[in-house]
């Protein structure tokens, strides 16, 4: 079985970051079993989880620090292990748009934290709406929510919840 290592770095976006980073993996032995990589303001930063031998993982962390100054990048790395998923947890997409004003994310995940539902992945993005320029928000999100929880109530109770901020919102089984 493959050890597992992940990684993070932010640094000022250019071209050629994901090559070096990639080169340098690939070179050590190891290979990029899960990422995500995007642009914030004028930042690129990334999460990767690489898999490899301990060796090819040791070789790797070692050249970390000298990677990430030559890519004048912030590189942090933990080791991890495969991820246990229970069986009774059943996976939900949601996806909300509002117009944007401080304290969204914090109230839609309180939602589901005291409900104990956990937050597995989430993105969110500002825009401009069209013709009037109004600050929108979007945010999408998956959950994993416990099977012992009824979801036409917990359904019913986010969108009353959203309803009551002024957002629109989805709840529905996950497609993937």
């Amino acid at each position: 079985m493959d050890n597992l290592l992940v990684i993070t770095a932010v640094g000022k976006d250019r071209p050629g970051i994901v090559d070096n980073l990639s080169q340098a993996i690939l070179e050590s032995g190891c290979n990029i079993n899960d990422s995500r990589m995007t642009v914030l303001g004028g930042e690129f930063a990334l999460i990767l989880m690489i898999s490899g031998k301990w060796n090819a993982l040791a070789k790797l962390e070692n050249q970390l620090p000298a990677l990430g100054d030559r890519l004048a990048l912030n590189v942090t790395s933990k080791r991890t292990e495969q991820e246990a998923r229970p069986q009774n947890l059943l996976s939900y997409s949601v996806d909300v748009i509002s117009m944007d004003h401080p304290g969204i994310v914090y109230k839609i995940a309180n939602f589901f934290s005291s409900r104990n539902i956990n937050i597995r992945e989430l993105n969110t993005n500002r825009y401009a709406a069209a013709h009037t320029g109004t600050p929108m928000f979007t945010m999408n999100m998956s959950i994993n929510v416990p099977s012992d929880i009824r979801i036409a109530a917990l359904r019913e109770d986010f969108l009353d919840f959203c309803d009551s901020l002024n957002m629109d919102a989805v709840l529905e089984p996950s497609k993937s």
